[in-house]
């Protein structure tokens, strides 16, 4: 179980939080309860919520893998733009690492935002050897690929070695089942980002009545059947809450009896 600190910046994933010291709070709760993987990107904010990481947890403990995204930047309207030649690349690689005070990225993904709602194919070629050449000179450690297509892990999986794939998947949301499964034969982490919906939260009756019977909440409900949905689901729930922080890892020991996961694996049929 990881941690997700998109929602530490401003509405809408821009400008500064409203509670600085409860931002910093959270995070330095987050890995005082075990968390060791924060996700993130200098374009929260954007540069926001790496300054807040910094701030909160730096110098970082052994063990602590912060992973961020590179290939979109913010409009100053707050809107998501593509910056994926290979000059931004380089850039946005150099910002993390100011922005997190770090000499070498532990995970960068390659963020597709051809389509900024849906993953829209096409060769992702060109950003992806700006990447590796970036690895090559040690300033990443491992690459990853998010908001791609089934296809565009195919390519990138070709091209160099890819840590984890990071796209939208919830109990609501399930079109990645079957790479899911391919990546976990081959031992590659897959990291849903949207847990609980998103912007749009989860709304079922089932996950409701699941959850009032299992005398738990219909989130972590939906955070536990994600971990026992395949051994290399990695989960990165976000909240600037260390209240909802507490009930989210809280997931991490909540057992689903097959009945309710069979249960729960229906709602989308």
């Amino acid at each position: 179980m990881g941690y997700g600190a998109m929602r530490l910046s401003g509405p809408h994933v821009f400008g500064p939080p409203a509670d600085k010291a409860a931002a910093l709070s959270v995070l330095r709760t987050a890995v005082e309860s075990g968390v060791n993987h924060i996700d993130t990107s200098d374009f929260y904010g954007p540069h926001v919520t790496n300054q807040l990481i910094r701030e909160a947890l730096h110098p970082y403990r052994d063990g602590l893998i912060i992973a961020t995204k590179v290939g979109a930047r913010r409009g100053a309207d707050a809107s998501w733009l593509s910056a994926s030649s290979p000059a931004e690349l380089e850039q946005a690689v150099h910002d993390n690492l100011r922005n997190l005070g770090i000499e070498r990225l532990d995970v960068v993904n390659l963020r597709m935002m051809i389509d900024p709602m849906q993953p829209a194919e096409g060769s992702i070629e060109e950003p992806l050897t700006a990447l590796a050449e970036l690895q090559n000179k040690g300033l990443i450690r491992h690459i990853g690929l998010s908001h791609v297509t089934h296809a565009q892990v195919a390519q990138g999986r070709r091209m160099c070695d890819i840590a984890c794939v990071q796209n939208q998947y919830n109990l609501a949301h399930r079109a990645d089942d079957q790479l899911i499964d391919e990546l976990a034969r081959d031992g590659i982490a897959y990291v849903p980002f949207f847990p609980l919906g998103g912007f749009s939260p989860l709304q079922s009756e089932t996950l409701t009545v699941v959850a009032k019977r299992l005398e738990t909440s219909a989130n972590q409900v939906a955070l536990a059947w994600l971990l026992q949905r395949a051994p290399n689901v990695l989960l990165i729930p976000g909240t600037t809450s260390i209240t909802h922080l507490k009930e989210n890892l809280a997931a991490r020991t909540l057992p689903l009896p097959d009945d309710v996961l069979m249960e729960l694996d229906g709602m989308v049929r």
